[in-house]
């Protein structure tokens, strides 16, 4: 700055000039003092202002990471007078009047007879609006269709102007069974302010390529996050009315997705359930994400020996009351003594097999069902891989069904029983898992946070010592892996 540079002058002018330096330097020093405190309150505007937009991405952050709870979901469950009667009671399985949201709905109002004292603990009927004027030209189909598909347009309009927060919009059937705490803690990786369209195709490749690759099956729950839904449902009627063709509701739903440029977001925790017989094989095959949902439970045998379907279901249940995220969950570990390896589905089953398989073959799934229709071809192609099992019950892997689960009050430890399937076959009492009688495994309730669950790696198991004579019981341990633990056959 001039001011702040001088030159010398000659002694003539000395007393003059030293006055005249001395003002310089006194304004170049206030100069100086006032830049420093411009400079000063720039600094802290900035630094308020970068801690006032760190704040406010924090706050944006927390929010959009706050987990889903089941309070958040609206459900909506078709329905008709002709199948709730049998089907309410899978429903109240999962119900949980007090905190759950939601409709079924149904073709025209029940009866007095159906719809009886213990309302209370089941979802409010809702009877649908018409849907005489919308066309349905599938041949031999069913125009209920129509019907079910409008659930969503109907249950957004009930719920979307509710007081309390509605982040995700939930549809199935009337036997879809929903495991309500993992499908929360599904939901929660996802942000229900974007558009999500989210469920599961079915196990049947003929019946994807029917209806569609890309489609969340209505049987198996279909989640759509409330942002989308209430778009969706201001144009859904005019997607009904292109599609008159389409067979089912959840084509319809598709339709109307891919229109607004919406693709699904694939969970395989949510079960279509397209086959029939013995459903062994799938279940202890689980991914490992959470089980969210089941379907057509009524059309494959009970899923635990000696049991009917709806009991066998609620046996589950008994599982599931206490460690939701770890049901089906599939651990293995190998017995280098007897050469067994040894498959925990948890709160299901435990198999052993009397020989040692790579992990990459015991995840295949054995082929214990069969497809939805015999008609061969396409029809018995599945999504997944596959393993033959054996034609002869005595050469299969020993299974062994849960019969309990138990939590310990001390330190929250849960242990849980399966008790050997019976069959008549000879084995030798020294070297065959058919010895066993009882096998018990120890494990903590699973609770994943939300980076997990967007990574979820499959758990390790050990085989324990036993205090149990006659190698009776064999008792196993489930826990988190080391960092570099590789589940193998050990040499």
């Amino acid at each position: 700055m001039e001011m702040c540079l001088f030159q010398r002058t000659s002694k003539t002018h000395s007393s003059s000039s030293s006055s005249t330096i001395s003002s310089r330097m006194i304004n170049c020093v206030l100069l100086s003092v006032f830049a420093s405190l411009v400079y000063l309150l720039v600094s802290l505007s900035r630094f308020q202002s970068k801690d006032t937009i760190d704040a406010y991405f924090l706050s944006s952050q927390d929010q959009s990471q706050s987990p889903t709870e089941i309070d958040h979901i609206v459900f909506g469950i078709g329905s008709s007078i002709k199948s709730w009667p049998a089907r309410r009671e899978y429903v109240r399985l999962w119900w949980d009047a007090q905190r759950m949201r939601g409709c079924v709905f149904v073709d025209r109002p029940l009866t007095s007879l159906v719809n009886d004292t213990d309302s209370h603990l089941l979802p409010p009927i809702c009877v649908s609006e018409d849907t005489s004027r919308f066309r349905y030209t599938w041949r031999k189909g069913d125009r209920n269709a129509i019907r079910i598909a409008r659930c969503v347009l109907e249950t957004v309009r009930m719920f979307n102007t509710s007081s309390e927060e509605v982040r995700w919009y939930v549809f199935g059937d009337d036997d879809t069974i929903f495991i309500h705490e993992n499908l929360a803690k599904t939901l929660s990786k996802y942000d229900h302010t974007s558009w999500y369209y989210i469920g599961a195709s079915s196990e049947i490749y003929h019946q994807n390529s029917l209806f569609g690759h890309d489609m969340a099956f209505g049987g198996g729950g279909i989640a759509i996050s409330s942002s989308l839904a209430n778009v969706l449902a201001k144009i859904f009627d005019s997607c009904i009315e292109r599609y008159p063709h389409l067979y089912g509701g959840d084509s319809r739903v598709h339709a109307c997705m891919l229109e607004l440029g919406v693709g699904l977001s694939h969970e395989p925790g949510f079960h279509q359930f397209d086959v029939r017989g013995n459903a062994l094989g799938i279940l202890t095959s689980h991914s490992t994400r959470p089980l969210v949902s089941l379907h057509h439970m009524a059309h494959i045998d009970p899923i635990f020996p000696n049991s009917t379907t709806f009991s066998a279901v609620r046996h589950l249940f008994s599982a599931v009351e206490l460690d939701p995220l770890r049901i089906f969950q599939l651990s293995v570990c190998y017995d280098r003594w007897h050469s067994w390896t040894i498959s925990v589905s948890w709160g299901y089953a435990v198999q052993i097999e009397t020989r040692h398989l790579f992990l990459r073959d015991v995840l295949r799934t054995q082929k214990t069902f069969r497809p939805w229709k015999n008609s061969g071809g396409l029809a018995s192609v599945y999504t997944f891989n596959t393993r033959d099992v054996h034609p002869d019950p005595c050469q299969r892997p020993v299974t062994f069904f849960m019969e309990h689960v138990s939590s310990s009050p001390s330190d929250g430890t849960i242990k849980s029983v399966y008790k050997q399937a019976y069959q008549n076959c000879t084995y030798d009492p020294i070297s065959s898992p058919r010895k066993i009688e009882e096998v018990r495994v120890f494990s903590a309730r699973l609770d994943p946070d939300i980076r997990q669950l967007k990574a979820p790696r499959r758990q390790c198991c050990d085989i324990l010592p036993t205090s149990s004579n006659g190698g009776k019981v064999l008792d196993i341990g489930i826990r988190e892996c080391k960092e570099d633990e590789l589940i193998y056959i050990h040499p």
